[in-house]
């Protein structure tokens, strides 16, 4: 085994996400710097993904890494339970400051479904302190993905997603049309006629409404216009139903706005975050929630949330959070954000006249290309590669969401190289 590739390796023993036991296509990384993954082998790729959108100040930022090494120094771990420490406390804080109006409580956690879990368990838990046991059910729309695990798998597109096994295990929750309006298109008022005819129908067992603002993230690459997040906070509102935003996929800058929610001026009852939190360098997600459902969750039976992850409020993750949100603050991301939009609106703007090709749509720092069928993977994937990058199509979507440091001439080779394989392969 000593002599053996590390794929080889990775094959007899380790079991990848969506993949059969045995992953194929698979390639062994080495090392990362900056934009680049460089592999076993020695090639280098640009990294058009930011590894699931994560690491958005590239890879080994040395002010993460600095914070880290100083973390593990003092701290680098202890039980939340009980105790506290500066990291969380420190953290917590920030993020109100970032976060939209109302928002007061901050609760960690270690990933964007677990994130998401706690948000679902916050709202049943609102409507149980307000002896409303039978606002249960969540309303979302189609189209959407927040997660994995099982409250969150029930919220993801029923139909598209990719949990249709389990759907006669999970809750059944309320699903609305997908938003039509395009991100830069006004909402009409049949736009949300669906979704205000079943919070009109079923008002009185939707515990909350659970959207991914402006931006739907593995269950389409869709944009939509804000104008129908607007209307969703006054329907919710209107018929006394909280409203959740997913902002896992988009917070931190990845739409041009520090939160995707920010395009429509609204604030959420609870949200969720996470991915980019710590600039992608460790797993670290938490859920935000308004003073008034933190004071009905205290006033329940339990009179406390019915949730704690062994390794909540990490201070080694607390403290790269923090890091890079110090990045935020104090470099240009914003300008950055806008020059990839401009660019890959401007270099994707070819595939719009390939046969293959359904749509192409930009938003800050996401390109997605739309084909008419799925990509095969085992013919696309290293066809990527061979072209110098690394870009993860799913479904019939090829898409990019570079880190934001990503130079001219580096997304010019992801824009090229999505031209060249969807010509060639799709």
């Amino acid at each position: 085994m000593a002599h053996s590739s590390l794929t080889d390796r990775d094959r007899r023993s380790v079991w990848h996400p969506y993949a059969p036991p045995e992953a194929e296509p698979l390639f062994g990384v080495a090392r990362v710097e900056g934009v680049r993954l460089t592999l076993e082998d020695g090639r280098e790729l640009v990294d058009g993904m930011s590894s699931w959108w994560a690491v958005i100040h590239g890879y080994r930022h040395p002010a993460i890494e600095a914070a880290l090494k100083r973390q593990l120094e003092t701290l680098p771990h202890v039980m939340f339970g009980g105790l506290t420490h500066e990291p969380a406390v420190g953290l917590s804080e920030r993020l109100l400051e970032l976060a939209p109006e109302g928002l007061s409580r901050v609760f960690l956690s270690d990933s964007g479904s677990v994130s998401v879990e706690i948000a679902i368990k916050l709202a049943l838990q609102f409507w149980q302190a307000r002896k409303r046991p039978e606002r249960n059910r969540l309303l979302t729309v189609r189209g959407g993905y927040h997660g994995d695990t099982f409250a969150a798998m029930s919220v993801c597109d029923p139909v598209t997603g990719m949990h249709h096994l389990f759907s006669g295990l999970l809750a059944q929750q309320l699903f609305a049309e997908r938003p039509v309006c395009r991100f830069e298109q006004t909402c009409e008022p049949h736009h949300t006629r669906d979704l205000e005819t079943l919070l009109a129908e079923h008002a009185s067992e939707i515990a909350a409404v659970i959207l991914e603002p402006v931006v739907q993230g593995a269950g389409g690459m869709w944009f939509y216009a804000p104008g129908y997040l607007r209307r969703v906070r006054e329907l919710c509102d209107e018929y006394g139903v909280l409203l959740i935003h997913d902002e896992i996929a988009t917070g931190f800058g990845r739409t041009g706005k520090m939160f995707a929610c920010e395009w429509a001026g609204v604030s959420p009852d609870i949200m969720c975050v996470g991915k980019a939190l710590t600039g992608g360098v460790m797993s670290l997600a938490a859920t935000l929630a308004t003073e008034e459902v933190c004071d009905a969750v205290a006033m329940s039976e339990s009179g406390a949330i019915a949730h704690g992850p062994t390794f909540m409020g990490n201070p080694l993750a607390c403290a790269a959070a923090l890091a890079s949100l110090d990045l935020l603050e104090r470099e240009p991301w914003q300008e950055r954000v806008r020059s990839i939009e401009a660019q890959l609106r401007e270099e994707l703007a070819p595939c719009a006249a390939l046969r293959s090709v359904a749509d192409v749509r930009t938003l800050g720092a996401i390109g997605v290309v739309e084909l008419h069928e799925p990509v095969d993977m085992a013919v696309v994937q290293p066809a990527f590669v061979e072209a110098g990058v690394w870009v993860r199509p799913f479904g019939r979507l090829v898409y990019v969401m570079p880190p934001y440091i990503t130079s001219s001439s580096d997304l010019s080779l992801l824009t090229r190289a999505i031209h060249e394989v969807v010509s060639r392969h799709t």
